[in-house]
């Protein structure tokens, strides 16, 4: 691999003056600096990044890193990364896996965006007490280094449940993600809340894994245990489609015996038939505003943590009719047994 010493060999000048002239300094005339260009680009010299990072603390290149690149909230999420970045001169690469953790403490980024449940919030702590620069989306750190840029998971579970509870259902399914996961747990917490205001309600707990497959499992057992109109609350949209699909195949109608709640509106939930109802966010403003208070830490700048605002999207996964009709009949069945 060339060297700024074999351009300065060939130059007969110190390598200081090549550095200079790599560099753009007017310290050197312009017939050196042409005459070191020229050299350069004759030995294919390519500058090493890793020594300028060093030299300049700095690469002008932020990570995000990902537990996995499935899932469609990831596509939106990262565009709005990448629009903030490339605006602000920074550059963007994807990680995920162990081996890329290196990546921060080696200082080959200028800071990391974190939705990745392998890194320990300890982990994470310790390179902030260094001084590097973090946002998290997926769990609450107290540090002057680390931003929180977190979705509002207690008020989108919130608004699912009251809405199945709005429609007269006294039981529901909860169908949980993965063991670990930060939005799973908060969105749970929520639905424990509501359930305890609630009278008579009822609710029944899945572990499920933010996959088709979850829904799909979930659906088995509900379909077992079927003997009223129920209402389900899938923690993402992944597996209240699965379930879907699931429930196609059975004699169970999705928004007549069973009610359906997903949550992200994701862009295939849209197509469900009947429309999946679900909870809304911007994945883009998410992954924008992520991006952009990294860069005001980098910088120096103040930030506050920042929460994103959810929605209720309403379909026909869920209809209030069903359970009032099933309701008038249970009523009407109990007075002429009288």
């Amino acid at each position: 691999m060339v060297s700024i010493k074999d351009i300065a060999k060939q130059a007969g000048v110190s390598i200081s003056t090549v550095s200079y002239a790599l560099n753009g300094s007017n310290k050197v005339t312009d017939e050196t600096r042409s005459k070191i260009l020229a050299i350069a680009k004759e030995l294919n010299y390519v500058p090493n990044a890793a020594a300028r990072t060093l030299k300049k603390r700095e690469s002008k290149i932020l990570g995000v890193f990902l537990t996995d690149f499935s899932g469609d909230v990831y596509g939106d999420l990262l565009s709005g990364m990448k629009s903030v970045c490339n605006a602000q001169g920074y550059d963007l690469i994807v990680c995920s896996g162990k081996q890329s953790h290196r990546m921060l403490p080696e200082r080959m980024i200028d800071g990391a965006v974190i939705l990745d449940h392998t890194f320990a919030s300890k982990e994470l702590l310790q390179y902030a007490d260094r001084g590097h620069k973090i946002v998290v989306l997926d769990r609450e750190l107290d540090h002057p280094n680390i931003n929180q840029v977190l979705l509002d998971n207690k008020a989108g579970a919130t608004l699912a449940m009251e809405h199945l509870i709005e429609q007269g259902h006294t039981k529901i399914y909860v169908v949980t993600g993965p063991e670990g996961s930060f939005d799973s747990a908060q969105r749970l917490k929520a639905v424990r809340q509501v359930s305890e205001r609630a009278a008579n309600v009822e609710w029944i707990e899945i572990t499920g894994d933010f996959e088709k497959s979850g829904g799909e499992r979930a659906a088995e057992r509900i379909i077992q245990e079927y003997t009223q109109p129920v209402g389900v609350f899938c923690l993402n949209d992944e597996m209240a489609i699965g379930m879907c699909d699931r429930l196609a195949d059975s004699e169970l109608n999705i928004g007549q015996e069973i009610d359906i709640i997903g949550f992200d509106n994701i862009e295939l939930s849209k197509y469900v038939q009947p429309r999946l109802v679900t909870i809304d966010y911007s994945k883009r403003k998410w992954g924008a505003l992520a991006a952009e208070q990294l860069i005001k830490i980098i910088a120096g700048e103040p930030v506050d943590h920042e929460r994103i605002y959810v929605t209720l999207v309403e379909g026909g996964s869920v209809n209030s009719q069903v359970q009032s009709a099933y309701i008038a009949q249970t009523q009407g069945e109990k007075a002429v047994s009288y």
